[in-house]
């Protein structure tokens, strides 16, 4: 069974910096994308950021709007994905969802409709 357990949500101003953890089990996939995906209210679910593995590299993508901000990187040994979060605005408010997908090979990697595995996700808000 895969689990997917976020945490590190907090509170914080404008300008402060957050790391988010995702603790997976039970997905053994040698070939997959992870990912961070970010839902406020009354919107839909957005991709933050993504990490391919393929059999030889790896390969992120992010969301513009997070673009040499977040970074996404995974601990491997731990079989934790983190999502690194520097200079937050209050736009970056929403629920975190952390995220995890079986398929080598994925067209838009940041949309969420790809992904199967989800965990509860973890709120970050971000006050001016």
């Amino acid at each position: 069974q895969v689990q997917l357990v976020e945490s590190g949500g907090d509170s914080v101003q404008a300008g402060g910096s957050l790391r988010l953890s995702c603790v997976v089990s039970g997905f053994t996939y040698s070939q997959y994308y992870m990912g961070w995906f970010r839902q406020a209210p009354g919107k839909e679910r957005e991709g933050v950021a993504t990490i391919h593995r393929d059999l030889r590299d790896s390969t992120t993508h992010y969301a513009d709007s997070v673009k040499g901000r977040f970074t996404i990187s995974q601990d491997n040994a731990a079989n934790t994905l983190y999502l690194q979060m520097n200079s937050l605005k209050p736009e970056d408010t929403a629920m975190y969802y952390c995220a995890a997908s079986e398929y080598a090979w994925i067209g838009v990697p940041l949309s969420a409709g790809w992904y199967r595995y989800w965990g509860q996700g973890t709120q970050v808000t971000v006050s001016s």
